[in-house]
């Protein structure tokens, strides 16, 4: 036995790796955390506080939801696309002046929904990274000290009638096909779960399984710490490329010096594409800008939160208040916000409870506006470099970055092990964009 525990010692030292994180979100942080339970030394590299605004995960609808595999792009959305161009208030916006840089992107978007077959193929691939996702938070929370974070009241989306419901029928039959569970509620039951619902509101389905984070950027905050307290280092910096001699990692360089290592993990969202272009990947990847606004003293005891479909947004209680997320806008990273469309969440929570009208009028809300990282496919990027096995992605993860975090954390760690994946990761491979 001692001797057996002396060749699993040096076994251990054998394989750990020194490794750097690029990107302190919930996917780096996630990650982060996944490393050093296997045993590895970790730097994260992020420029701003953990859980800060500068970073998507902060701002996100907060849902941990396995349902949430139904991709943006779905048959017949290019009838929709001067919609999106001429109207400025929809829940899907194009900004005119940056169409022509767009162009090739928007292209692979539609295509990537052209079919029955290719969206369900997406949602099968999406299932795999998200089926588990309520459980692994859970366990994810629970690691960190932080389980009061993560809610099971379950998530309720919301329908005018059943032909409405009818209508997204599709999504819904790809979502029963994955095994996603769900109920309907009706009449006096949604109403004793929704007080104060508009009254065109009478049909919800509600993810039994469904869980929301109380607090997502404190949710990132506490995984950081949890990691700073376990050995992990940080380094607050901008990342600028990744330093190599021949084939080797040798470290990272950011604008306040360089972090050694010999493994890098690319999760920086938005500013993840030069890193991957470094090692010859050329990953299309655009900002899908969503917006937020947070009302911090709002009378409203909402325990599930709510979907209501026809104003495309996530209304949920979080620890700063009534949140209003949602919102895709197509333009630059670096474009300035369009506050205006943060305006309109306000206006869709009014819509959605019209009691709450004079409620809102004072104080101002906060208001936010992030990058969500969004490949046109749907698939976030999740695999090796093709030209430095020592070079990771985890980035791209448009809507799901909060639910697919966990699911994405043990696959880099199976990667950085050699170690075969639960599941199939051929569809979130770099190399599908070669």
């Amino acid at each position: 036995m001692r001797h057996e525990a002396i060749i699993n010692r040096q076994v251990a030292k054998v394989a750990q790796r020194q490794v750097a994180v690029i990107g302190g979100g919930i996917v780096g942080t996630a990650i982060t955390e996944a490393l050093l339970r296997q045993g590895h030394k970790v730097t994260i590299i992020e420029p701003g506080a953990f859980g800060g605004e500068q970073a998507a995960s902060y701002g996100n609808g907060a849902f941990i939801s396995p349902a949430s595999i139904i991709p943006m792009s779905m048959p017949g959305l290019w009838r929709q696309v001067p919609s999106y161009l001429l109207n400025q208030n929809g829940p899907l916006t194009i900004r005119w002046p940056f169409l022509p840089r767009l162009l090739p992107w928007l292209v692979r978007f539609l295509l990537a929904g052209w079919s029955k077959a290719r969206v369900t193929k997406t949602v099968q691939a999406l299932s795999d990274l998200l089926s588990q996702s309520p459980a692994r938070h859970a366990d994810l929370a629970a690691r960190a000290g932080v389980e009061t974070l993560i809610h099971e009241e379950g998530l309720l989306y919301l329908y005018v009638d059943r032909h409405a419901y009818k209508a997204d029928g599709l999504a819904w039959r790809l979502r029963a096909d994955c095994g996603v569970k769900t109920r309907e509620v009706e009449g006096e039951e949604l109403r004793a779960m929704v007080p104060g619902l508009a009254a065109r509101y009478t049909l919800g389905i509600l993810l039994t399984e469904g869980r929301h984070c109380l607090n997502p950027g404190g949710y990132v905050a506490a995984i950081a710490q949890h990691c700073l307290a376990n050995g992990a280092t940080t380094h607050e910096s901008c990342a600028k490329r990744v330093l190599t001699s021949g084939d080797t990692i040798v470290g990272v360089e950011t604008d306040e010096g360089i972090v050694a290592c010999d493994a890098v993990v690319v999760a920086a969202g938005i500013h993840s594409a030069p890193f991957a272009k470094q090692f010859g990947d050329h990953i299309p990847l655009e900002a899908e800008r969503g917006y937020h606004v947070e009302f911090s003293d709002i009378p409203l005891d909402l325990k599930v939160p709510v979907m209501p479909q026809d104003l495309k947004v996530a209304i949920v209680r979080t620890a700063g208040g009534l949140r209003v997320a949602g919102q895709v806008e197509f333009a630059s990273a670096k474009a300035a916000p369009n506050w205006k469309r943060a305006d309109l969440l306000g206006e869709k929570l009014h819509s959605c409870f019209p009691g709450l009208v004079e409620n809102t009028k004072k104080p101002s809300p906060h208001r936010w506006q992030g990058n969500r990282p969004s490949t046109p496919d749907g698939l976030p990027v999740i695999g090796r470099s093709r030209n430095n096995k020592n070079v990771i992605y985890a980035f791209g993860h448009g809507h799901i970055g909060l639910n697919a975090a966990p699911m994405t954390a043990e696959l880099v760690a199976d990667l950085i092990a050699d170690r075969p994946p639960p599941i199939d990761t051929t569809p979130f491979s770099p190399k599908r964009f070669s």
